[in-house]
């Protein structure tokens, strides 16, 4: 077989959106014999025109979107092969079920390509690679750790290892993701131990053990060499690759998918909850400057959305928004800090209780971020409150309030009451120290309605 020479595509280009690919490359064999040679006499499926869609990030609903799209794409468009280049440290196990089922679906055979050098198919990435008609690796890429996590989940106690008993739902969940990568290993023909103990005991291994151990089915250095590699190989339900004049398209994220998986991510979440919450203090506190409450309800609503897409937990929710009203309400009513410290504790109560869905990893509430947000909205509520409590302590300087403490003289005898001159006003006025001479000095104590009452000195 003649030596195919590819042109020179660089993967970098699909991260530049580059559409379009390669030209002239040298024909293999072209008759039914020379293909026969090529394959092995077994049935040949011919990959002229590739679509490349590469992705790196968390697997959420928004990359379900784009590797979905990917795949439809590829069979709406009639492409002889669709290669997602993956870099991801895992995900949520509902999205990655949903890719799943569309690479099995396919009728254009999907190739996982973990690239470029020093990317990764952990958890959730350990399937969708182990799922693809053709697996390869990048050098210097790993492939493994899978074992399933409940995402803001606190760390599991030593209990297990001292002989103590394993949560149930956490067994359960254990042995649904064990069978579901060895059936899909079994199906594709890999390596189905390996993938097992990736999967039970968090196993992870490099790219040329992982070819060595039948995991993958080649190591490629680019799109390039992956094309080259390919051809003649046998898939199953398609027949002998034969690559010949190999045309490539990229497909990339839009600015939407991008922008949603950014938000979808739970530390991201938190952040925009916290950032909403404390934009309506500020505009409960002084109505009337509307961007600190512009940005807060578009960051709430932010929030929410991602919280809906990460299936949180209702409860979780209801008790971090209680300690927001906690919040609001210390700014309202001196409690000394009692409201703030309940609402701190709703905070943290809701955070942990959140997510009660699993993932495969790559997804989790980091604690610092949400140290970091509670301590934030602390400071916040209590500048707030201590702007409320000077405001109410600072002593009136207008109205008739303003009169207490004054000084001023009787103008009559009090005995008790008489007439008074303050500030340059005649007042009738009532003494609480006694009877008090004309022309003395007196001190206005209250004003009750258009009655003083003083007192002597």
């Amino acid at each position: 077989m003649k030596k195919i020479i590819l042109p020179v595509l660089l993967f970098a280009a699909a991260q530049a959106g580059t559409i379009s690919a390669a030209p002239n490359v040298p024909k293999p064999p072209a008759s039914a014999a020379d293909y026969a040679r090529v394959t092995g006499g077994k049935k040949v499926h011919a990959v002229s025109k590739v679509l490349a869609a590469p992705y790196s990030g968390v697997i959420t609903p928004a990359a379900a979107e784009f590797m979905g799209g990917a795949i439809d794409r590829a069979n709406a468009e009639k492409y002889d092969l669709l290669v997602l280049a993956l870099d991801t440290p895992g995900g949520l196990d509902g999205s990655m079920r949903d890719i799943i089922k569309q690479m099995l679906a396919s009728k254009v055979p999907v190739a996982v390509f973990v690239y470029p050098q020093g990317a990764r198919a952990a958890s959730a990435g350990v399937f969708i690679t182990m799922a693809a008609h053709l697996a390869v690796m990048a050098p210097g890429t790993n492939i493994g750790a899978a074992h399933p996590v409940m995402i803001g989940a606190m760390p599991a106690g030593a209990g297990t290892k001292d002989g103590g008993k394993k949560d149930p739902m956490e067994d359960k969940i254990l042995n649904d993701a064990s069978a579901y990568i060895k059936s899909i290993t079994q199906q594709k023909k890999r390596n189905v131990e390996w993938a097992i103990k990736a999967v039970a005991k968090s196993d992870s291994i490099p790219a040329e053990e992982a070819l060595k151990t039948g995991v993958v089915d080649f190591i490629a250095a680019d799109i390039n060499d992956l094309l080259f590699k390919i051809n003649g190989h046998e898939v199953a339900g398609f027949g002998g690759l034969a690559v010949k004049n190999v045309k490539v398209d990229f497909m990339v994220q839009t600015r939407r998918q991008k922008f949603l998986a950014v938000i979808t991510d739970p530390n991201i979440a938190m952040i925009l909850m916290s950032l909403g919450a404390a934009g309506v203090f500020i505009e409960l506190y002084n109505p009337g400057l509307i961007l600190p409450g512009v940005v807060g309800a578009v960051s709430l609503v932010m929030a929410f959305y991602s919280f809906q897409t990460l299936s949180a937990n209702f409860a979780g929710l209801a008790l971090i928004l209680l300690g927001f009203v906690f919040f609001i309400a210390e700014i309202k009513v001196v409690s000394y800090g009692l409201l703030t410290l309940g609402g701190a504790l709703s905070v943290i109560l809701g955070a942990l209780m959140l997510f009660n869905g699993h993932s495969l990893g790559g997804l989790s509430v980091s604690m610092s971020i949400l140290t970091s947000t509670l301590i934030s909205l602390i400071a916040v509520v209590a500048a707030l409150s201590w702007i409320v409590m000077k405001a109410q302590l600072r002593r009136v300087v207008t109205g008739i309030e303003s009169l207490a403490g004054k000084k001023g003289r009787a103008k009559t005898d009090l005995n008790p009451s008489g007439t008074v001159l303050v500030e340059g006003e005649l007042w009738k006025a009532e003494s609480v120290s006694g009877d008090i001479a004309e022309g003395s000095e007196i001190t206005v104590t209250a004003v009750e309605g258009f009655k003083m009452r003083v007192k002597k000195g």
